[in-house]
């Protein structure tokens, strides 16, 4: 796991991280973070917030992921059309049965070569083959699934793959609030990290019992600041 350094930084690490968190874990654009640190005496323009998000939320996500514990074997795979620049591309994401977000590719096409691309992807990051996959009716996933030689039980009932489907309504409202994103790079840079913040605060609150939710949530406190911790 790597330490940040923020030398040569004017401001305090924890203002820093407190920027990035917020603008990482909630649906609010540079300038909204700029007023609300604003509120508490601090006049920082929402450039400086845009510059420690892309300094240095790379690292922070690649720190929570390596903390994260090993997902669960069965997947949920799915592809949503987002606009860049006029021009329609495919966010092809993969979630666990808990709804831990396993990865995410932006592509142009939404064919078998796409969806074999996605599946190396998640099969190298993860180091383990799924025993069950869940998607829709797509023909480009069992032509893949094939093609990689991948023998697990594949489910494309009528439902069955909501889990996907109401994963991806977090990028939907991050994708209007900014507006559309506005290249491949940057979607795939900032779903990177928020991907990895999502999972880390991500608490299924009503399955929980109040006192067991209050320490998962104290628990992705620590873990924030100690993949934050300054060097």
């Amino acid at each position: 796991m790597r330490q940040l350094s923020f030398k040569r930084h004017r401001f305090p690490p924890d203002i820093i991280r407190h920027s990035i968190w917020l603008y990482a874990r909630f649906t609010l654009s540079f300038r909204d973070v700029e007023e609300m640190l604003a509120e508490r005496g601090l006049d920082i323009s929402y450039e400086t917030i845009r510059r420690w998000f892309l300094k240095f939320g790379f690292v922070i996500a690649a720190n929570l992921r390596h903390i994260r514990p090993k997902p669960s074997d069965h997947w949920h795979l799915d592809e949503m059309v987002i606009v860049i620049q006029r021009k329609r591309y495919w966010l092809w994401r993969a979630v666990d049965n808990e709804g831990e977000v396993l990865d995410f590719l932006v592509q142009r096409r939404r064919n078998a070569k796409a969806a074999k691309k996605l599946m190396k992807k998640l099969l190298k990051k993860h180091g383990f083959a799924p025993s069950r996959i869940v998607t829709d009716k797509l023909r480009s996933y069992p032509s893949a699934f094939r093609s990689i030689g991948l023998v697990a039980e594949h489910d494309r009932g009528l439902k069955a793959n909501n889990r996907a489907e109401n994963s991806h309504q977090p990028v939907r409202r991050r994708e209007r609030k900014q507006q559309r994103f506005k290249s491949p790079g940057s979607a795939q840079r900032f779903l990177n990290i928020h991907s990895a913040t999502y999972n880390t605060f991500y608490h299924q609150r009503h399955l929980n019992r109040r006192p067991y939710y209050k320490e998962l949530r104290t628990a992705a406190f620590d873990a924030w600041k100690t993949t934050s911790a300054a060097a």
